[in-house]
């Protein structure tokens, strides 16, 4: 019976993302509908499945693993400074963004968050709905950071800073809870030990973080897809903190969850972390969650009155207590966004589940309460994703075109300002020549300058750019402004650089300084080989309607996966795939990996667009 139990849910995590798919449900987290449908075929509905000791062992390990996994999510580089200097550009375009840096925000939206939750609990205790105080605010206080990655990567904002926002508020959520309930376990446990010895666990974490911490640099030189050597180190990494943890009278998540975040500051490799998601949400997670939702009895649970009152006043609770944040995210993002973020943030399951398994193991709470609550988060998971999908909208700094700004023109370099006109691109040129200027400047934004000095230039703000081309003809001027401008900050700098002097060292000292160098003899060398070599090179550059491209894959939803499965692989035709500064001829089997560059060529439209959405990070 305990197999065939485990077979049907086993079906039901297959099937769940199958349905979802194929009717297009896209407003709940798959987690939510997994803990629906343990619902459906357990006790309260269809009792096709009951829990059994492999069953629970299962599940214990799959919240394990998804808290593993919660501790790895964590972006440590969003608590450090940013070291390097801001470009003039960036400086300038500070001075109309809010001062406002995402650490900040969260850190304000979190006390809120905190202090809300201690007179939420305070007002429950003194009503008598629920009496323990410090177990009521701990709850209020969480939020569901695996489902706010999934809601965020859906949107593509992590790389953006409202995700960040709402990702590092979402840490807190899920750190400073689990603090909370070491030291509640701690103090109110029955086989609770000495609080000094929760030390340990940092101190076995520094351990293994210092021992391990070269691993990632020379593995990839020994692995064999026999060995593994990555997930291994995962897996032990995780054994040897769990049993720490309930060494000194800790609660195992809080050492899966510190293994994760050893495991991150052992920078592992984008396949690591796929690998391991593999494993945690294609095996034990669904099953968690599937198991949660069989052990909720309805028919139980809604037979009480005070159950049936519990459940909207602990739903009203967790969503009020997130509610102080929207002043926090109001004072960089728009009124609807902070609306949003603050809903999203009211999402909270995983460290529910969590606190609440550990809550009931320690007989400080009854199985209507603990159902009340995790009904109540259910609810949370429902509606606040849907609030956050209907309210959010792209923020005003994020829809900044990059700036290119070209000195010089000429047949040259007007026909390319042309063409990235029509794509993301805010074009400005500069000319000094009078009739350059007169007939070019219907056709493509043109200043006119008297002069191309390096000061009139930054007097005129032609350096506070992203790209900067001098495609003037002359090369020694060239040469100097492009020392001029990469003294100035520019970060991309593309110069035309034409000197029939063999002995000239210029171009090599721009090449050194990180400048692209490009010149027109060079570059027709270049085309008449590839027409020898490859005769449709013509048809190609002739084409009006189609581009080559080259992008740098940074988004998760395009990378494992196979080139013939990509959603628009009959829009593209990827002619080479730039891994570790290896050429890579692709086929329609190759699996795209984070971090590849793609050349790739297509219809200038949907070619800029896929382009795109292939480099935004999430």
């Amino acid at each position: 019976m305990d197999q065939v139990s485990l077979v049907i849910i086993l079906l039901a995590a297959l099937l769940i993302p199958l349905i979802m798919a194929k009717f297009k449900i896209n407003s709940l987290p798959t987690a939510v509908m997994e803990i629906i449908v343990g619902i459906v075929i357990g006790p309260s509905v269809f009792n096709f499945v009951n829990t059994s000791d492999l069953i629970s062992q299962l599940s214990t390990i799959g919240v394990i693993v998804l808290l593993f996994l919660s501790g790895l999510e964590i972006d440590f580089s969003l608590f450090k400074k940013r070291r390097t200097a801001l470009t003039p550009l960036e400086q300038k375009n500070a001075v109309n963004t809010p001062k406002y840096s995402p650490v900040r925000l969260s850190v304000y939206a979190y006390s809120t968050i905190i202090v809300l939750s201690l007179l939420l609990a305070a007002a429950f205790k003194v009503s008598g709905l629920f009496s323990d105080f410090w177990l009521a605010a701990i709850l209020f206080g969480t939020i569901s950071l695996g489902i706010v990655i999934a809601a965020l990567k859906e949107q593509e904002l992590l790389s953006k800073a409202f995700g960040q926002t709402i990702l590092l508020i979402s840490v807190f959520g899920e750190l400073v809870p689990m603090m909370g309930l070491t030291l509640y376990a701690s103090v109110y446990g029955s086989n609770s030990q000495s609080l000094w010895l929760l030390l340990l666990i940092l101190a076995v974490a520094a351990l293994l973080l210092l021992r391990f911490k070269p691993f990632f640099r020379f593995y990839q030189n020994i692995n064999k897809s026999t060995t593994q050597l990555d997930i291994r180190l995962a897996f032990f990494l995780i054994v040897t903190m769990v049993t720490v943890a309930e060494s000194v009278g800790a609660e195992n998540i809080l050492g899966a969850f510190v293994a994760g975040i050893v495991l991150k500051l052992l920078n592992p490799s984008e396949t690591t972390r796929e690998r391991l998601d593999a494993i945690g949400y294609g095996f034990f997670i669904p099953i968690f969650f599937i198991t949660t939702g069989v052990d909720l009895n309805l028919r139980t649970l809604l037979t009480s009155s005070k159950t049936l009152l519990l459940i909207p006043l602990f739903f009203l609770a967790y969503m009020v207590a997130k509610i102080g944040g929207y002043w926090g995210l109001k004072l960089r993002f728009k009124q609807a966004n902070a609306l949003a973020g603050t809903a999203l943030t009211a999402t909270t399951m995983t460290m529910v589940l969590a606190v609440l398994r550990v809550a009931k193991s320690m007989k400080t709470i009854t199985s209507d309460q603990s159902g009340a609550f995790l009904l109540a988060a259910l609810l949370t998971c429902v509606i606040s994703p849907l609030i956050f999908n209907k309210f959010y909208s792209a923020e005003k700094e994020d829809l900044v075109k990059t700036a290119v700004h070209f000195i010089g023109a000429n047949l040259s370099t007007v026909p390319v300002a042309q063409q990235l006109r029509k794509g993301w691109y805010d074009v400005s040129m500069y000319t000094n020549h009078p009739e350059n200027y007169q007939t070019y400047h219907a056709q493509v934004p043109v200043t006119l300058m008297e002069n191309f000095t390096a000061q009139d230039l930054q007097d005129h703000g032609v350096f506070d750019t992203d790209i900067l081309v001098l495609g003037h003809i002359d090369a020694e001027r060239n040469y100097e402004l492009a020392k001029a401008a990469k003294a100035y900050g520019v970060r991309r700098i593309i110069v035309r650089f034409e000197d029939r002097n063999v002995l000239n060292e210029h171009e090599d000292e721009l090449r050194e300084l990180g400048v692209e160098v490009y010149n027109t003899p060079e570059a027709n060398i270049t085309l008449l080989r590839a027409l020898i070599e490859s005769p449709s090179t013509l048809l190609l550059l002739n084409d009006t309607e189609n581009s080559i491209y080259e992008v740098r894959v940074l988004n998760h939803l395009y990378t494992d996966v196979q080139i013939k499965n990509l959603q628009f692989a009959q829009d593209i035709t990827i002619s080479q795939v730039i891994r570790n500064r290896k050429l890579i001829a692709p086929n329609g089997n190759t699996t795209i990996m984070y971090g590849d560059r793609l050349i790739f060529t297509g219809n200038k439209q949907t070619a800029a667009q896929i382009r795109q959405a292939l480099a935004t990070a999430n």
